[in-house]
């Protein structure tokens, strides 16, 4: 059974920069879409991004759009979310999940990385 675990959570300024990544256990994450989703306080979850197995990236949240940066290495088995520029608002918890297609469903979650934008 596929199992997900992200990095640890971090406290960042705003302006500042944070990688979260992301890696598989139990089965090759190739066979997989890879989805980022993120949900603030208060608010549910929502996708921000996804990559498919070829590569190509579908854009979900223009808030982020030109500061995150998601890629995957199938070699290492990892999945990683680059975020800069980041501000107050991008405080969440983010979550790496994985589907068969980025336009299906997405079956399995990583345990969560809180990251906190304070000054």
């Amino acid at each position: 059974q596929m199992r997900l675990v992200q990095s640890e959570g971090e406290v960042v300024e705003p302006g500042g920069s944070v990688s979260v990544s992301c890696e598989a256990y139990g089965s090759p994450l190739n066979a997989y879409a890879i989805g980022w989703f993120r949900q603030a306080p208060g608010t549910g979850r929502f996708r921000m991004s996804c990559i498919s197995t070829t590569g190509a990236i579908v854009d979900d949240d223009e808030s982020v759009k030109g500061r995150f940066t998601i890629s995957r290495d199938n070699a290492k088995n990892m999945a990683y979310l680059q975020m800069n520029s980041l501000k107050l608002e991008d405080t969440a918890v983010y979550y790496c999940g994985i589907g068969w297609r980025c336009d299906g469903y997405f079956s399995t979650f990583g345990q969560g990385t809180q990251v906190t934008v304070s000054s």
